[in-house]
């Protein structure tokens, strides 16, 4: 759990550091700083309701909130509160949402990067 929290938080203080130096755009840094604890509140969501026996989030609903930025809050749910954590099917399509979305991020920094060095003629 340790582990999970270091990575996420540095993460987070990572896209926080280069959106404050300019390397990111704010609305990213703000979308992945929103969609982390939303994430988190609906992993909790649902597992309370899966105590409870009641009407629960689809698994396609948590993969494509951690696609779309919330997986360091979906990360820290699933060691936090024991959800989902052990499914190996559902790791699986996590972690490859994690790799698409982290790669998704490099590509926007490169091409960003391309877009600044071809805008200041260089």
């Amino acid at each position: 759990m340790v582990l999970s929290l270091l990575l996420a938080s540095l993460f987070l203080a990572g896209l926080a550091l280069m959106g404050w130096l300019g390397l990111l755009p704010w609305w990213l840094v703000a979308l992945y700083l929103v969609l982390s604890p939303v994430t988190y509140g609906v992993y909790a969501w649902d597992k309370s309701a899966a105590r409870r026996q009641q009407w629960r989030v689809r698994e396609n609903t948590l993969q494509l909130l951690a696609l779309a930025g919330g997986w360091p809050g979906a990360l820290l749910a699933q060691q936090q509160l024991r959800h989902k954590s052990r499914k190996r099917s559902f790791q699986l399509r996590f972690w490859l949402a994690v790799a698409t979305n982290l790669g998704a991020l490099l590509w926007l920094l490169s091409v960003s990067d391309a877009l600044a060095t071809l805008v200041a003629g260089r």
